[in-house]
């Protein structure tokens, strides 16, 4: 538990979809260390069970971990509406929300085919849209709670062969900002977070390639590729009570990335 107040959750049921890896696991057990109660998302229900098992098994020494595993398909609005309202029935009140779930397409912007334009935005953008209405239903009328969409360093740079990647994000951001405009008044903190370059499955492909690995080490400040664990310092700050007057940003969480050309 934080010895700080301001950032304790305990108790708190938080809702994290695309969380049986990478940096929805990372969250995950950020929010579960600082005393939320934590339900993992996926549509693999082996998969999140597993999941759910190693972060209750690595909890740190003399602590527990509170961890759910509630599988549906946020691209699916029927079967996000069931599930939140499956949560909200058995599991108790969503208190906070990362929208997480996302995926990667790579290919030249004129050879990019509709069917995977079409995929990676249900899964980018609509999940974010679906999740977030129907879990913002439950929470008006409670006036509170906490939702953080994960958005990129893509939400402001392009770079060749994801521009449609970069479309998802960039949309992602203003969302954030148009679910501010719409529900902050009724006590909601809608806030992203924009992740660098960070070593996940989702990069696999970059991480394995010694050129790309050279030019990044020189385009980031930090020298290096992020660590999904320190992403839980922002996930945590935007999840409590210590960023109760911040609404509609995006942290980056990026090593410098984005304040250098």
């Amino acid at each position: 538990m934080p010895s700080n107040p301001l950032f304790d959750l305990t108790g708190r049921l938080a809702l994290v979809t695309g969380s049986s890896g990478g940096i929805g696991l990372a969250i995950a057990a950020g929010l579960a260390d600082a005393g939320a109660h934590v339900i993992l998302n996926g549509r693999d229900a082996a998969r999140l069970e597993a999941a759910a098992t190693h972060l209750r098994d690595t909890a740190p020494d003399g602590a527990t971990r509170t961890i759910l595993a509630r599988a549906f398909d946020v691209t699916d609005r029927a079967a996000v509406e069931d599930g939140v309202r499956r949560i909200e029935e058995a599991d108790g009140p969503i208190r906070i929300l990362v929208n997480n779930a996302g995926i990667q397409r790579r290919a030249p912007l004129d050879t990019f085919s509709p069917e995977d334009w079409s995929e990676l935005m249900r899964t980018n953008l609509d999940s974010v849209f679906f999740v977030g209405t129907a879990v913002a239903r439950h929470m008006i009328p409670r006036g509170k709670g906490k939702i953080i969409n994960i958005g990129s360093v893509q939400c402001e740079l392009a770079r060749p062969g994801i521009a449609p990647y970069t479309a998802s994000k960039g949309a992602v951001k203003n969302l954030t900002k148009g679910m501010c405009a719409d529900w902050a008044r009724h006590g909601l903190q809608i806030n992203a977070i924009g992740p660098g370059y960070f070593e996940t499955p989702l990069n696999r492909a970059l991480v394995e390639d010694p050129d790309f690995n050279a030019w990044l080490q020189k385009r980031t400040p930090a020298g290096r590729w992020g660590r999904v664990e320190e992403l839980q310092g922002a996930a945590v700050f935007l999840a409590s009570d210590a960023s109760s007057f911040v609404n509609g940003q995006t942290l980056y969480v990026d090593g410098g990335v984005l304040s250098v050309l």
